[in-house]
């Protein structure tokens, strides 16, 4: 599988990413969400920024960490462990102070050439898909939320 992944525009998490200095992300919720338990060592993430078509940087999973029914403090620890790859700023950290973490590592930040997205319905803001290309413009098919489903 492979993972398309919407950055902040407003905090520049793509831009961190391609500086080398956001080599972690975060997903969270108050219950287990996409991608919690579903995204695995050595699996390829695309990147994009939110706001844009343009699938713009590719990487690839180092490592996972899934957390659930987290206390207050085990967030706020969990979150401070990782800060060093995470680089949340202070309302990030407020934003993923959720009871269900997942930590994604990457390694191997690319740029590619750009890749336009084909939108389609209520889409979140983390999908899995078969291939890229899947959501692709020109190749794109229909999304099901299938993969999304635990």
């Amino acid at each position: 599988m492979v993972h398309l992944v919407y950055c902040d525009d407003k905090e520049k998490v793509l831009e961190k990413i391609l500086a080398g200095e956001k080599t972690m992300i975060v997903r969270g919720a108050a219950g287990r969400k996409i991608p919690h338990s579903r995204v695995f060592e050595g699996e390829t993430l695309y990147f994009m920024k939110k706001g844009t078509s343009k699938i713009t940087v590719t990487a690839t999973v180092d490592s996972v960490q899934n957390f659930v029914k987290l206390s207050d403090g085990e967030i706020i620890s969990t979150l401070d462990d990782n800060q060093d790859r995470l680089n949340l700023s202070a309302k990030q950290k407020d934003r993923w102070h959720k009871k269900c973490l997942c930590l994604v590592g990457f390694r191997a930040v690319k740029q590619i050439e750009p890749l336009d997205f084909d939108r389609q319905g209520n889409m979140d803001d983390w999908l899995i898909i078969e291939k890229i290309e899947d959501v692709v413009v020109g190749t794109s098919v229909p999304f099901n939320y299938e993969k999304a489903r635990f």
